[in-house]
């Protein structure tokens, strides 16, 4: 086995079609190769092979008809034992080091975890590690926690070296403790854990889930190697720590996300449509067949036909499709295409129509207004963003990004103080208007704007429109993405800050009625999402009135040359 490369084997038959796996499994194989190639990151064989002959030495079978013997891995489990062990960054650390597993039901995932957990406690960890198995109660830690138990009572090597004290399970000759740990534990923002592993994370309460993993990620700083580990199949509650994970996840997959230490393996069926199909159930159920058997998984399926609520938990836990996800929105390659290298102003555009949307943030920091003009068949946008000038630099050190440097180029606006002075978006109004006869038609706001602003610009002689934005937008979210797709909707720019706002986009889906909502690809203060809002405000207004105003807004005015203005392009 030493020289045996997991990840290259799996890929292999992939790509033979002797694995059938879904879209996510083979990106991500891809992803890591590519990062191979590039010496991002490095294979180490030793490490990735000690890891797996760890798991099929020390680790055993704890129910059914396999137990009490040893763990066999099969080339899918070998492969992503290998990805988190045996992929290293320059230094020969662990490269991943929050982990992301979502499998069907069945598939032995508490099983490998526990082992994975066993093998940091007695081969792998610090001195003084501390590894946690999480649950929202203390039985919920059980199925995993009873596997590594399990495993040192039947293998003397291991038993001799470990002991059951108050404090926990304890190697004394390493000062490691193993601990099951309930979210209503009251030290966790003391811990500094080396591993911890979450199971069925699906099911963790939203607001605390998400808290105790963010508590317990951050305590792992101290730790060279960290590892925290989300295991799961799909669920039914919205915004937590599972939604979370997939949706960074997804972003890192697709290229978008600035975060290169989360592995995301996430197994689930392509097509909803064939969700009663062996084949394509053998994208979210790997084991099918050894882990499960077919005829098993054809039984659920003939009970799954015969009623919704059956359905839906079939979907859930052996399709793997979680009840309403979130996931990243648009590719890094797509939101690349969208920018080009366009390097249009507003004099371009001078004597055009145009459709414009406003987003005013909820907090202070940060507003923006987006312009929409058409022309030879290509809808360009303008962003422009407003943030207050006391703000600047301290939104820049949170937010990890170069607002000074945006100031500078000319698409933030320093506004106001300590808030948002939105006189500055009505004199972007004017400036359409009066210094380049730029034309706004329509115009959508997002409902939280400021009552006086509206007002002020319907004064101004501007309709104003609002637009909620919610699954209601599920239409304009649609066009947005298949205008991108098709090179129909473009940046006039190089802003930056858009396509920031742009690559943080999320979409959060409902899983029966497939209506679609634009959400932060983190629930955090320094993830920002105003300037897609705005886009999609505007959007909103084009598929609303492109119809009764599309004569206008094709901007396919004859060449008179006054009129025409700067209409090639060229400025």
């Amino acid at each position: 086995m030493s020289d045996e490369n997991a990840v290259l084997q799996y890929w292999k038959a992939i790509n033979t079609g002797e694995i059938n796996v879904g879209k996510w499994i083979r990106l991500l194989y891809e992803v890591v190769l590519e990062g191979i190639t590039d010496n991002r990151w490095f294979f180490d064989t030793r490490k990735g092979n000690n890891a797996i002959a760890f798991i099929e030495r020390f680790c055993h079978h704890f129910k059914g008809k396999l137990a009490p013997g040893r763990i066999k891995l099969e080339l899918w489990q070998r492969a992503s034992v290998f990805l988190i062990f045996g992929v290293v960054d320059g230094a020969g650390r662990r490269q991943f080091r929050e982990v992301a597993w979502y499998i069907g039901r069945k598939m032995g995932k508490s099983l490998i975890a526990a082992g994975i957990m066993e093998y940091i406690a007695f081969a792998a960890g610090e001195f003084g590690s501390e590894i946690y198995f999480l649950a929202t109660k203390v039985d919920q830690a059980d199925l995993s926690y009873s596997a590594f138990e399990f495993n040192f009572r039947h293998e003397p090597i291991l038993g001799k070296r470990i002991k059951s004290t108050k404090r926990g399970l304890m190697i004394d000759e390493t000062n490691t403790l193993i601990k099951r740990l309930p979210f209503s534990d009251k030290t966790l923002d003391g811990l500094n854990p080396m591993a911890f592993l979450g199971d069925e994370a699906s099911s963790w309460s939203a607001k605390k889930g998400l808290s105790v993993w963010e508590v317990m990620m951050s305590g792992t700083g101290a730790r060279e190697e960290p590892l925290g580990m989300a295991i799961s199949s799909g669920g039914y509650i919205s915004e937590g720590i599972y939604d979370e994970l997939f949706a960074r996840g997804t972003a890192f997959l697709k290229g978008n996300s600035r975060e290169q230490h989360i592995l995301p393996i996430f197994y689930m069926i392509d097509d909803e449509e064939k969700w009663n199909d062996i084949e394509e159930l053998k994208k979210s159920l790997p084991g099918l067949g050894v882990s499960v058997s077919e005829e098993f998984i054809r039984s659920e399926i003939d009970i799954a036909e015969g009623s919704l609520s059956k359905k839906i938990e079939f979907l859930t836990k052996y399709a793997n499709l979680k009840q309403n996800p979130t996931v990243s929105w648009l590719t890094a390659a797509e939101v690349n295409g969208c920018f080009g290298d366009n390097a249009y102003t507003l004099e371009d555009f001078r004597h055009c129509y145009a459709l414009t949307g406003v987003d005013l943030s909820i907090t202070t920091d940060l507003t923006a207004t987006v312009a929409l003009i058409e022309r030879g068949g290509v809808v360009y946008f303008f962003a422009q963003f407003y943030m207050p000038r006391n703000v600047v630099d301290v939104a820049a050190e949170r937010d990890q990004i170069p607002y000074r440097k945006y100031i500078e180029q000319g698409y933030l606006t320093e506004s106001g103080e300590n808030q948002v002075d939105y006189h500055d978006c009505e004199k972007w109004y004017e400036r359409l208007e009066s210094e380049y006869e730029i034309i706004p038609l329509k115009n959508g706001y997002d409902t939280y704007t400021a009552a006086y602003l509206v007002q002020d610009l319907e004064n101004a002689g501007h309709d104003m429109e609002a637009v909620k934005q919610g699954p209601n937008l599920t239409g304009v979210i649609i066009d947005v993405e298949g205008m991108i797709r098709d090179k129909r909707l473009q940046s006039a720019n190089q802003n930056g800050l858009m396509k920031i706002h742009m690559i943080d986009s999320a979409i959060k889906m409902d899983t029966l009625s497939k209506r679609r909502q634009l959400v932060k690809i983190k629930d955090d203060a320094t993830v920002h999402i105003d300037g897609m809002a705005a886009l999609l405000d505007a959007m909103c207004m084009r598929r609303n009135y492109y119809n009764e105003l599309e004569h206008l807004l094709r901007n396919e005015r004859e060449e008179t040359g006054e009129k025409d203005g700067g209409n090639n392009g060229t400025g």
